[in-house]
């Protein structure tokens, strides 16, 4: 698989590439893999008319995987994917992001806006508050990374959810490093929220998507959407922040329409 480097620090960033046409770059949410979006299907509906870049967040999959904290700013989250775009040869992109790969996706929109041609965001946020990766796992888990690693990890989120994993999921889950991952987490709640003005200022055409379970969530992106001037905000009904992405038939039916009015 090819790997992109960060300049800011020289860590690697694992990304894949398949089809042809305009660029969509897809990043996943935490402690996952860009293996997701190809083993639940996303890869397979948009590779027909899109080049789909897929990439692993630093500390993820078979990307470089710092210890600190401070290597998981989301300045440098950013840098990794504009350096990810920078090696795939793509000048413009249309993003799409799952969860922090969401918040990714709004960092970006602020940061480099001739980048993106548009924005999806699914159970994204602009605006992490402390605690919420407790409240979207379960709040024991840091505990169970320092000590167990990664099987502590999905053992724990398994009791919380009262049942097992679907196998993807489970399967990126336990390739991750659990010394990495507690530095990741550590930082994505320290770090700021992006200020209303910087999302008032973002014209990118977006669609924000999350589930009607998913409450924090839907509030966040109603209120995204109503700050940013070319944004949407689409419910899907029944879904946590967990299953966002499945089944993804009803994601699809709102993204793919979305993309092709771009």
């Amino acid at each position: 698989m090819p790997l992109a480097c960060n300049p800011q620090d020289g860590t690697e960033i694992s990304w894949d590439s398949v089809g042809e046409g305009p660029a969509l770059l897809l990043v996943h949410g935490s402690a996952l893999s860009r293996a997701i979006w190809r083993g639940f299907g996303y890869t397979k509906a948009f590779r027909e008319q899109y080049r789909v870049i897929t990439m692993d967040l630093r500390g993820h999959g078979r990307s470089g995987k710092p210890t600190r904290p401070s290597d998981y700013a989301m300045a440098t989250l950013v840098a990794d994917a504009l350096a990810v775009l920078d090696a795939a040869g793509v000048q413009q992109a249309h993003f799409g992001g799952y969860s922090v790969g969401a918040r990714l996706g709004f960092s970006l929109a602020v940061a480099e806006p001739g980048r993106l041609l548009s924005l999806a965001s699914l159970g994204g946020t602009y605006r992490i508050q402390p605690g919420t990766i407790g409240e979207l796992f379960f709040p024991e888990y840091d505990a169970a990374l320092r000590e167990g690693g990664m099987p502590s990890f999905v053992e724990g989120w398994e009791a919380r959810m009262g049942g097992t994993l679907d196998p993807q999921t489970r399967a990126a889950f336990l390739a991750n490093n659990g010394a990495s991952l507690r530095a990741y987490f550590a930082q994505t709640e320290a770090d700021p929220a992006i200020p209303d003005s910087d999302m008032a200022a973002i014209t990118v055409p977006a669609l924000l998507m999350a589930g009607s379970r998913d409450s924090g969530r839907v509030a966040d992106s109603q209120r995204a959407a109503e700050l940013m001037p070319h944004a949407r905000f689409v419910e899907l009904p029944g879904r946590s922040h967990g299953s966002t992405l499945v089944p993804p038939g009803p994601v699809l039916a709102h993204w793919l329409p979305f993309l092709e009015s771009v």
